[in-house]
């Protein structure tokens, strides 16, 4: 039998897959539209779906943010400044849906050896029950970019960083290592693995999570 400390450390320790849809619609070099879909488990809650819509707003094309992000399908790359406004519908099993209004800001920068960093500031108002609470996330993402033949791809490692109102702290981080694949003019791939760990509540979770995300891109004929 473990020891008893092991033994909480093992129950707080949790291993899932979650799968995504994500689908955007560019109707001109600034304005973009995208629908979610997936499975997710943050912060310490259950698992659940996230649907929901969201509308992109992209300031600033920058020479040497496109030089770096190529032919990556994700235009946003090469814009200084994104705005997002969105709503998304988690159902919770067992539990009153939660309806979130997620608005974020993200900045592109470059840097040396063609490197992309990106710094996403994102707030997570949450409706649920007749109550509101709400998160505070940043996320740093470091990638660089590749061609390799008539493929595009892009590895990268990210740290998130959450302060949760309902515990009034910082209860949450998540490291984050993936590489998307693009394939064609549409289709993007991208496999990642995230380790969470949430402090909100006694024992710690740990969270060890492999993730698959399948980006489709549209954009208006011009």
């Amino acid at each position: 039998m473990l020891p008893l400390g092991l033994q909480h450390l093992a129950s707080a320790q949790t291993f899932q897959f979650l799968p995504e849809i994500d689908t955007y619609y560019r109707f001109s070099p600034n304005l973009q539209a995208y629908f979610q879909a997936k499975e997710t488990r943050e912060g310490g809650e259950p698992t659940t779906a996230e649907i929901g819509p969201s509308l992109d707003f992209h300031i600033k094309q920058l020479r040497n943010l496109a030089d770096i992000a190529g032919s990556d399908l994700d235009k946003s790359k090469s814009q200084l400044l994104l705005f997002s406004l969105g709503y998304r519908y988690l159902p919770t099993p067992n539990q009153p849906p939660t309806n979130r209004f997620e608005p974020y800001v993200m900045v592109h920068l470059p840097s040396p050896w063609h490197t992309l960093i990106s710094d996403r500031n994102r707030g997570d108002l949450d409706w649920k029950n007749g109550g509101f609470s709400w998160r505070y996330r940043n996320r740093i993402d470091v990638e660089r970019p590749v061609d390799i033949g008539r493929h595009h791809l892009s590895p990268y490692v990210a740290a998130e960083f959450w302060y949760t109102s309902q515990y009034s702290k910082w209860s949450t981080t998540s490291i984050f290592a993936g590489c998307v694949f693009d394939f064609g003019k549409h289709v993007g791939l991208n496999p990642y693995y995230e380790h969470q760990n949430n402090t909100g509540k006694t024992p710690n979770q740990q969270l060890n999570q492999l993730g698959l995300v399948l980006n489709l891109w549209f954009e208006k004929s011009q």
